[in-house]
């Protein structure tokens, strides 16, 4: 088996006119923040909200008649089963998704509106993919793999293709790698047309499936992460042997990595990000040193992340920056306590959020009561002013 270039140009023509093309801009903010020079192929504009749309449009457009009367069914945690759902709807195509448990709502939601019919099985992608088979046998449906089919990894190679076709000077690309048909696609493409080009993977340390089958060993894969897109415990065969030669390096990124990413989109480039959609950036932030310098080309590859997590990222990437800080507060439960500590961190500028008197801590007087302040700050050098000041008039504290 095999993908060329040519079959991603014949992909890239098969599909014109369905799927955006998503601008990919210079980025003077992230440029100045990382040291690297930045541009951003802003793939969180799709209509479906990600990369998927290009394999997937794709891989249906190659169906035979009688494949597209039986219908087709994937597993997937949501990108490529919004991106099925609403091509096949608009193909006529009938799309059976099988999600795992804990998939977010937002995915699921999407699916359902495009018009498939959505099933709920499976503790994660292989349980789902394991109930996706057996619908394949029982039903008669075509089973259209979210990243291992030649047919996938020719779509999705049309990214790099308009990616450099905008920004040619890129010298690297930093993609992510879940089951790596993304990575495989734009490898080949990007190879193809500048050969000297390097070309960058980034996966979760929970699921570094990709890094661990290089290495020849069993991936040790386990537990939630912000990036779920690509939480695959095992990469595909086929996109794994498409872009292992072509692969220069895989960076390993920490869930604070991901959700520093997502806050860092939001804040400098004013858009919204998934935790896997922002791999490219995530690593770019772990590892500055290794991209000083560089004409770096980003892959945001999606943006289907619930408002409930955006918020819970955010804030907590405003507790990181120490512009979220709770201090805990000894002090005599007596009238005024608390108005007096108010008046200490109001007149330094500080913004109260939240109080929370604990008077049962078996370590504190009976007749004394604990205070936690959350209270927003500027920055750390402001948190710390603050916590001096409080000190300084007498009281017992420590900071979160």
């Amino acid at each position: 088996m095999t993908v060329t270039f040519a079959d991603i140009q014949a992909a890239r023509t098969r599909i014109a006119g369905a799927v955006d093309r998503t601008p990919t801009r210079y980025s003077r903010k992230l440029s100045q923040l990382t040291g690297a020079e930045v541009w951003v192929k802003f793939d969180n504009l799709q209509f479906t909200g990600s990369f998927k749309e290009r394999g997937a449009l794709n891989r249906l457009l190659m169906l035979s008649p009688e494949e597209r009367k039986r219908g087709v069914v994937a597993a997937s945690a949501g990108n490529h089963a919004q991106a099925l759902a609403y091509h096949g709807g608009r193909l006529g195509v009938p799309v059976t998704i099988v999600m795992p448990e804990g998939t977010p709502f937002a995915k699921i939601n999407g699916t359902r509106s495009h018009g498939a019919t959505v099933v709920i099985e499976g503790l994660d992608f292989t349980g789902s993919t394991e109930a996706a088979k057996r619908l394949e046998a029982e039903k008669g449906y075509v089973f259209v793999s979210a990243f291992d089919d030649e047919g996938i990894v020719a779509g999705q190679g049309v990214c790099a293709i308009e990616l450099l076709e905008d920004a040619p000077e890129v010298e690297a690309l930093i993609i992510p790698i879940g089951g790596g048909g993304l990575i495989a696609g734009c490898a080949i493409a990007a190879k193809a047309m500048k050969p000297d080009i390097k070309v960058f993977g980034v996966e979760a340390a929970r699921y570094p499936s990709f890094t661990a089958k290089r290495a020849g060993k069993p991936p040790v894969c386990t537990g939630q992460t912000i990036a779920e897109g690509i939480a695959i415990k095992a990469v595909g065969d086929i996109p794994f042997a498409l872009a292992d030669p072509l692969v220069d390096e895989v960076f390993v990124c920490e869930e604070a990595d991901f959700e520093r990413a997502v806050a860092t989109y939001v804040t400098y480039e004013k858009t919204v990000s998934e935790g896997a959609g922002a791999g490219g950036l995530a690593a770019l932030l772990a590892y500055p040193d290794r991209f000083k310098g560089m004409k770096v080309g980003l892959e945001l590859c999606g943006g289907n992340i619930d408002a409930r997590m955006l918020a819970v990222v955010l804030n907590r990437e405003m507790v990181r920056e120490r512009r979220l800080i709770v201090y805990r507060i000894l002090g005599d439960d007596r009238p005024g306590m608390l108005s007096a500590m108010a008046a200490v961190i109001g007149g330094l500028g500080g913004n109260i959020i939240d109080v929370v008197h604990n008077r049962l801590a078996l370590d504190v007087p009976a007749k004394g009561a604990e205070f936690d302040i959350m209270v927003e700050t500027r920055d750390s050098a402001h948190a710390d002013e603050i916590g001096e000041a409080l000190k300084e008039r007498g009281y017992e504290l420590r900071m979160g």
